[in-house]
């Protein structure tokens, strides 16, 4: 049986209220730059490479919410809350542009170029945890 810790108010609360996240700004000096991402308790990362003109997501976690950082490329992102059948809003994600989905939210990515992200996630990416939290939907966006 995989466990799945359960949301609580306190970590609803000190959620994002947008999609896009504005970054803090960076320590600078004569060696370069440290960007400040995401700086809360998470249990997985990882890097995803997707093609021009192909499509992820199309689902919803129960409890595992997701921040992630575009490292090259661009994503039309469509959201809406689950369980409803309204038009899902695009928001279009640059390179070098955060990005936050909580839990409860049909979400689908289309690329519009080849792009890079990297996704820090609340919970672990095993598979068998992964497999557990998602629920798959019909496509909400038109390239789907």
């Amino acid at each position: 049986m995989v466990y799945i810790k359960p949301v609580t108010e306190e970590e609803r609360a000190s959620w994002p209220k947008d999609v896009k996240v504005a970054l803090e700004k960076p320590f600078v000096d004569e060696r370069g730059s440290i960007q400040p991402l995401v700086d809360v308790s998470m249990e997985s990362c990882v890097l995803i490479t997707s093609r021009k003109g192909t499509v992820r997501a199309n689902h919803y976690h129960k409890t595992d919410w997701h921040y992630c950082y575009v490292l090259s490329g661009e994503i039309k992102y469509y959201h809406r809350p689950t369980g409803t059948t309204q038009a899902p809003e695009v928001v279009v994600i640059n390179a070098g542009e955060l990005f936050f989905t909580p839990p409860m939210v049909d979400h689908a990515m289309v690329f519009t170029q080849d792009t890079s992200f990297l996704t820090y996630g609340r919970n672990s990416r095993a598979q068998e945890v992964y497999e557990a939290d998602v629920v798959r939907i019909p496509p909400i966006n038109p390239e789907g």
